[in-house]
């Protein structure tokens, strides 16, 4: 059964950092995209980055230069460094995987960015 867990989230001060991280666990041969996503109360959820097997990665306009996704060498643990933290980065964060064509979710984690 394939399972992705998140860690790393927590309350941190505006301009401050968090490290993001999701491991997936399972029987898993290749997993493709995988992804950070987010969703603020009362908002839908959206795409902060993700990153290809290939190393190639997307963001979202509004964490451009402040976060960046990365994956290590087995692929199977997928990051996410956040810099200059906003107090609308405020969010349930969630890991994504693309996995034999199918879609992963993790449970999330919490982000709060407040002084």
């Amino acid at each position: 059964q394939v399972q992705l867990v998140e860690s790393g989230g927590g309350l941190v001060q505006p301009g401050g950092s968090l490290r993001l991280s999701c491991d997936v666990s399972g029987r898993v041969f290749g997993i493709n995209n995988m992804g950070w996503y987010r969703q603020a109360p009362g908002k839908e959820r959206e795409r902060v980055a993700t990153i290809t097997s290939s190393g190639e990665s997307v963001y979202t306009d509004s964490v451009k230069g402040r976060f960046t996704i990365s994956r290590t060498n087995t692929k199977r643990t997928v990051y996410l460094e956040m810099n200059s933290l906003k107090s609308e980065d405020t969010a349930v964060y969630y890991c994504n995987a693309l996995i034999y064509g199918m879609e992963f979710w993790g449970k999330g984690t919490q982000v709060t960015v407040s002084a």
